[in-house]
């Protein structure tokens, strides 16, 4: 049987820095669609690995 992790959730502020960005911005992506967030309770986490994909997906090349 496999032991699974349960995926590191990022806050906003540490969202924000992952991608070199403001928290504004962070909010405008997730508003618009362009980012997934997870909602606890009253609060808004990242996984990881949406910011990456994310990153993937907005290469210039």
């Amino acid at each position: 049987m496999k032991n699974h992790k349960p995926p590191r959730l990022l806050t906003p502020k540490e969202a924000a820095d992952f991608l070199s960005v403001s928290g504004r911005t962070i909010k405008r992506l997730v508003s618009e669609r362009n980012l997934p967030a997870v909602r606890v309770r009253n609060s808004m986490r990242f996984k990881l690995q949406d910011l990456e994909f994310y990153i993937e997906r907005s290469r210039w090349s």
